[in-house]
């Protein structure tokens, strides 16, 4: 039986797995597919990366790390988290293992928009996702926010970088947000933006076209916490998972760490949580209580 088994090979899942390797667990990771980070084309708040460093590279590295302490690795979505009298069954498509710790650090679905083009736009920074991750790397620059009103507070954190922030409301029978900074509001549908390769064009009504460096999307995101909601673990208003000082959710042996976990959506809180959560587990496997 594993000891501990990981749902999710991004950044706080392969993080956990290194540090559970380290403390000589047994540790089996399942890797649903490409993860967030992968869209990072180049991160310069990553701690210890003064230069930066693409997601790939990192989750490269961290895969590399982890495996190197033993982690084994299981390339299959799990699809159900069962109870047992000991545990927990974790079962994918064509595999299944017992265990009495699970560390979900299966993330968030960004929702975007249909526009042609856009995994290719988010790989280039032409289309950017995370204005903490790298607002600073668009300074001054025309900044343009896709955004409905729940996410009218990331026009104003722009607004901290550039006096050229403009948003692009969906929906024209939306109320404007009180208190937005936004020089300019533009109302349009996804079928109005154009991605080029170095810029972004806006065509509006009457020929009009609109020039930006980069466009952020801020549609809100879905936190991939459904297993652990199937067990009864307590989510937020927006869907992620609530979790104790020692990442443990409201399950007792589920712990969590990551996007899918309310708080900031940042590498480096992922990796402490992941650090927090492998270290509880190692002490509670220590203490001979599951």
């Amino acid at each position: 039986m594993e000891e501990i088994a990981i749902v999710g090979a991004g950044v706080a899942g392969l993080t956990a797995a290194t540090y559970l390797g380290r403390f000589r667990r047994a540790v089996v990771v399942f890797d649903g597919g490409p993860p967030r980070a992968r869209l990072i084309p180049e991160s310069h708040n990553t701690p210890g990366f003064p230069q930066g460093i693409g997601g790939t590279e990192l989750l490269v590295r961290l895969r590399a790390q982890a495996e190197r302490y033993g982690a084994r690795m299981v390339a299959e979505r799990v699809n159900a988290l069962g109870r047992t009298e000991s545990g927990f069954i974790v079962r994918s498509a064509s595999a299944w293992v017992r265990t009495p710790f699970v560390i979900l650090a299966s993330g968030i679905l960004d929702r975007v928009p249909a526009i042609a083009g856009l995994d290719e736009a988010i790989e280039r920074g032409v289309v950017r996702l995370c204005p903490v991750c790298d607002a600073y790397e668009a300074i001054d620059k025309r900044i343009a926010v896709l955004a409905d009103e729940a996410g009218a507070h990331q026009v104003r954190f722009l607004r901290r970088y550039s006096a050229q922030v403009t948003w692009l409301r969906l929906h024209a029978e939306d109320r404007v947000c009180r208190g937005s900074d936004a020089t300019t509001v533009v109302e349009i549908s996804p079928d109005q933006i154009e991605l080029r390769r170095n810029d972004i064009l806006i065509r509006r009504a009457g020929q009009a076209t609109d020039r930006f460096d980069c466009l952020y999307l801020a549609l809100g995101c879905t936190p991939q916490a459904q297993l652990a909601r199937d067990l009864g673990a307590q989510v937020d208003e927006a869907g992620q998972l609530i979790v104790s000082a020692h990442q443990e959710t409201s399950v007792r042996g589920v712990f969590a760490a990551g996007d899918v976990v309310r708080g900031l959506n940042q590498i480096a809180v992922a990796c402490g949580e992941a650090a927090i959560a492998a270290t509880a587990i190692h002490n509670r496997l220590d203490a001979g209580a599951a």
